[in-house]
């Protein structure tokens, strides 16, 4: 029987103030005191060791002619109050405007949030960044606390794992994506087809799409048939209606309905939805699941005392895909006795069909198999739908970008012609169109691996009274497990060269955010806020990215950067291609979005994008619209009849 992450957290620490128990009471010690000198000494001992790591720090740091990264000022002792404001924000608030002032307050783009007594250090210095990813990069490890976070879902695979077996799947990986695959459109082709036929199908009802819902069926389907050999199919099921309509029309009704006087009573029974939507729905919830995980930082297992809550959601994942790799397992054991035969006869050598059949020549063992399909998914499925989903938001509130692109495609392919993997590298304004919304939305706007966000009261509470027992614990083993998951203690350039390096202790949380550093005015101009894709085609380019490539880091950098960038980038470019031969306009449709995702007033009286942006973005493991993105597209003439 697995325990469960609740009880294999705690239990470490309750044995141990068992045998404290059964010694007292060995010794004639009553219980009471026993806990009452246990909870006199523990914190103690915490007030003891913080000032003594203090004094440490302040020693080393002078020592290499350093100085400490500076600390923000919590109105909270231990700056417990930047927890509750962050966990705020991820309900109600713009992302990242709790970090963005305390980097004010603070004058500096590197601070130290000292978080619990514990060093937090957060920046958004291009050239912390570049040592953390690129330059120092064997010092920064994921470690134990996040790998464990994720490792029910992730597994091994090579987003949640470090030193040999990172380099395993990453070098499992790297060969798959050629040239020849990712310049390869038939997948694309057929599943934009089909993404465009269901839009159209529902404009002329007159409805409005959530383009999110259908950007991730595009990129699943794509993603799976690419990867995996297989398809899940998701485009096959119905789409979303607007929120006021509970009850779908009829099929065969043709005229666009209005809204209902009254809502509709849904049936009091529905057919059980197809396997592809349990597993997506699955996964889905999955990886929101560790997302959330994420937040709680080191307390996480308490809220999962009596079971792992991603097992039943992996129950479901994992029996859609044993079948998938059981059938690649039997595809090579059958096709080797076939493959030795075509070597005697001096045949050529095959090449794998899919990213499974690839894996499947240096290992068959299905957990780690399955571990690093669900790991790759994530980039070839999350991370597109998010960069789809905020184009053509920018697309439908700024029609002159939209008509400007829309007449490039056309100009290049027309409107019916499928492009090549050469008219997509044709298309300057396109690139400019994906790169500039990346800068604004990155798919992946951060790496805040252990800043928690829990009730302000009752959790922290029960946080700290757990803390009493495990710090003691984790004191009396001396630090030995820390230094497992450490890295070496290293300094950073500081911005102002006349002023000292920034001392880094070894063991320290570091995290960036590029969602911020690609909105720094003193980075890219005083337009760094304003969408405008001429800055990656005018000189704007040379003085700010190709003078500083790393204050622009969509896809990630160094030995770690995306390999299935490229990838990414043509699929997107394919789907918009394929949408602006179909469709001649896009608008947003507020009224169609529930009611709880849609902008709060006060966002108006922000400052920068938050005064003017038409949809609230939602953290996960990556950045999406709160309530999907409700869009009405104008069908155009030359694109009838294409798909």
């Amino acid at each position: 029987m697995e325990l469960s992450p609740g009880i294999r957290l705690v239990f470490r620490p309750v044995v141990f103030l068992a045998l404290l128990l059964a010694a007292g009471y060995a010794a004639h010690v009553p219980p009471h005191i026993v806990l009452f000198y246990t909870a006199v000494a523990v914190p103690a001992l915490i007030a003891v060791r913080i000032c003594v790591g203090r004094a440490l720090q302040h020693f080393r740091a002078r020592s290499v002619g350093a100085r400490l990264v500076t600390v923000a000022r919590g109105r909270w002792p231990g700056n417990l109050n930047i927890l509750t404001d962050l966990r705020r924000e991820w309900n109600v608030s713009y992302p990242f405007e709790v970090l963005r002032n305390l980097l004010l307050a603070s004058h500096a783009n590197t601070v130290n949030l000292r978080i619990g007594w514990d060093d937090y250090i957060f920046t958004t210095e291009p050239e912390h960044i570049k040592l953390i990813l690129a330059t120092d990069f064997a010092n920064y490890v994921k470690g134990n606390a996040l790998r464990e976070c994720f490792r029910s879902v992730l597994g091994t695979g090579v987003f949640n794992s470090d030193g040999d077996m990172w380099k395993f799947h990453r070098g499992a990986t790297r060969p798959f994506f050629n040239r020849d695959r990712i310049s390869d459109f038939e997948i694309f082709a057929h599943h934009a087809d089909r993404a465009i036929e269901r839009m159209k199908q529902r404009m002329r009802a007159g409805y409005a799409v959530d383009f999110q819902d259908l950007a991730s069926r595009f990129t699943m389907d794509s993603a799976t048939s690419f990867l995996f050999g297989s398809c899940v199919d998701s485009l096959a099921a119905p789409l979303p209606y607007p929120h006021s309509f509970s009850s779908p029309p009829s099929p065969t009704s043709s005229r666009a309905p209005s809204p209902p006087a009254t809502t509709p009573s849904l049936p009091t029974s529905e057919p059980a939805p197809p396997p592809a939507d349990v597993f997506t729905a699955a996964y889905a919830a999955c990886i929101t699941r560790i997302s959330s995980r994420s937040r709680f930082g080191w307390v996480w297992p308490l809220f999962e005392m009596r079971r792992d809550a991603t097992r039943t959601s992996m129950e479901v994942v994992d029996a859609y895909l044993a079948p998938i790799i059981a059938q690649a397992v039997a595809r090579k054991e059958a096709g080797r006795g076939r493959a030795k035969e075509k070597a005697k006869a001096g045949g050529r050598k095959e090449e794998p069909e899919t990213l499974l059949d690839e894996l499947l020549n240096l290992t068959s063992d299905p957990k780690v198999l399955k571990d690093e399909m669900l790991n790759i998914l994530i980039a070839g499925r999350d991370t597109t739908m998010s960069v789809l989903t905020f184009v053509v938001y920018f697309l439908s509130v700024e029609p002159s970008v939209c008509a400007r692109l829309r007449a490039e495609i056309l100009a290049q392919v027309g409107g019916t012609r499928v492009p090549t993997y050469e008219d997509i590298r044709e298309m300057k304004y396109l690139r400019a169109v994906i790169n500039e919304t990346m800068r604004l939305y990155p798919p992946v706007p951060s790496n805040l691996r252990s800043v928690s966000a829990f009730h302000p009261y009752k959790r922290i509470a029960y946080a700290l009274l757990f803390r009493l027992i495990t710090t003691l614990c984790s004191c009396l083993r001396s630090y030995s497990r820390q230094r497992r998951e450490s890295v070496r203690a290293t300094t950073w350039p500081a911005r102002d060269p006349t002023q000292l390096p920034l001392y880094i202790p070894a063991g320290t949380k570091v995290s960036y955010s590029v969602f911020l550093m690609h909105r720094r005015k003193d980075l890219w101009g005083p337009t760094a806020e304003v969408f405008d894709p001429d800055r990656f085609l005018d000189g704007r380019f040379k003085a700010h990215v190709l003078a500083n490539p790393y204050c622009f880091l969509p896809f990630n950098a160094g030995p770690r950067v995306c390999l299935g960038q490229q990838f990414a980038y043509n699929e997107i470019s394919f789907l918009l291609i394929r949408l602006l031969q179909s469709f001649s306009g896009t608008t947003l449709d507020p009224a169609a979005c529930p009611p709880h995702a849609r902008v709060p007033p006060e966002w108006r009286h922000g400052h920068g994008r938050m005064a003017i942006e038409r949809f609230r973005p939602s953290l996960h493991l990556t950045m999406s619209s709160k309530g999907g993105l409700w869009v009405k597209m104008s069908e155009s003439p030359e694109g009838d009849g294409e798909v």
